[in-house]
């Protein structure tokens, strides 16, 4: 029961890491539009992926594994390479759409990794599933404010 334990706090960790690479993306982004539609909607973003990480830290603990406590080291570099494109982009507004769209198509691909796992206990399960749920739905809504811009 232990290494069960371990994999699915494991899982859990890698997708609350994502969360926290999305929420501290999605702020960086609202910092660089001026555009009001856009800077809600990053705002809204940061929020949400902020509430999901907080959600995913309690199902951690419930395991008794302990949650991570930043992102990744990739996010890190992502957000320095947004910044550095943002100043020299001529229409750092599409990047950063873009951006958001890719990077929430690689949400919904690692939470449904997660959810392929057969062993999840069903609150673990209806957890990653409805915050999945949630950001592809989102996905939507970037495409919409795509076509304002």
């Amino acid at each position: 029961m232990n290494s069960y334990t371990e994999e699915v706090g494991n899982k859990l960790n890698a997708l609350l890491e994502k969360n926290y690479d999305a929420e501290k993306g999605y702020k960086k982004a609202a910092e660089h539009t001026e555009h009001t539609a856009l800077k809600n909607y990053f705002n809204r973003k940061a929020a949400e992926r902020y509430d999901f990480g907080h959600q995913l830290k309690s199902e951690i603990r419930n395991f008794g594994e302990k949650p991570e406590e930043s992102g990744s080291i990739t996010g890190t570099a992502h957000r320095t390479w947004m910044d550095v494109k943002a100043i020299f982009s001529a229409d750092n507004e599409e990047s950063m759409l873009e951006e958001a769209i890719r990077g929430e198509k690689a949400s919904v691909e690692e939470y449904n990794e997660v959810l392929n796992e057969t062993s999840l206990p069903t609150t673990t399960r209806d957890l990653v599933f409805n915050q999945k749920n949630t950001i592809s739905q989102e996905l939507n809504t970037i495409k919409r404010l795509e076509d304002i811009k």
